[in-house]
């Protein structure tokens, strides 16, 4: 089976995609991607559901197909921390004695690391892999109805633990330990600076994979093994 991205370790995903290849036949053999969907709902742990079994199109690739994949870091700034129910998907962090944080701060930080970058100050080092990605899409955003404040980011693809660190070196510009020109700093500075922290995984969650239309799906492929080598 292959995922479209791969997670550290405690990090959510709702919008994973994978594939399997399986022989010719064999769908209809088990009864059908419905079968095998309600199947799949009686074998698989609690939390962990998948919501749809489909034949994929000639060409598709989970992984290597994607062409943008969008995380969402959700953080609870409320002086009297974060709602119970959601402890386990949410990070408590506040601001200088319990204020809430400074979005505006934090989305004028961001925009240093939008586009296309060496994201090797934010990422962990992997021997020969790239780290150059393509960020097009970096903001904070206060939900109305339950009052957190998430960060959006999208890019073609993420190096190993880059979401994490990236939120680690906004968050202190939110609560005021450091200056709006910091993350930028860092990813100038092409490694990792040991005072910025990489965020828990908790609140973290892979929310949607978007893929080129079918005709282009084994060109983005090929495209993507060619930028970041087939690993």
């Amino acid at each position: 089976m292959v995922c479209a991205g791969r997670t550290d370790a405690g990090v959510h995903a709702r919008g994973q995609v994978a594939h399997a290849d399986v022989g010719a036949g064999e769908l209809d053999a088990v009864g059908g991607a419905a079968r095998v969907l309600a199947r799949l709902a009686g074998v698989l742990p609690e939390d962990v559901r998948v919501r749809a079994v489909v034949p994929a199109p000639d060409g598709f690739d989970a992984r290597w197909s994607a062409r943008a994949r969008t995380y969402a870091y959700r953080v609870s700034d409320a002086p009297g921390g974060a709602d119970p129910l959601v402890r386990s998907h949410v990070l408590h962090h506040t601001g200088r004695r319990g204020a809430a944080l400074d979005l505006e701060a934090m989305n004028a930080a961001a925009a240093a690391l939008l586009g296309e970058h060496d994201f090797a100050a934010y990422c962990r080092a992997r021997e020969g892999a790239s780290s150059l990605r393509t960020l097009v899409d970096l903001r904070w955003v206060r939900e109305a109805d339950s009052g957190l404040a998430v960060m959006w980011i999208s890019a073609d693809a993420f190096c190993h633990s880059m979401v994490r660190a990236v939120v680690g070196a906004l968050l202190p510009v939110g609560d005021g330990r450091r200056a709006v020109a910091w993350p930028g700093e860092i990813l100038a500075g092409g490694r990792r600076d040991p005072d910025a922290d990489v965020a828990p995984a908790r609140g973290l969650c892979l929310e949607r994979v978007d893929y080129p239309e079918d005709a282009d799906l084994a060109a983005q492929a090929a495209r993507a093994k060619r930028f970041r080598g087939a690993e």
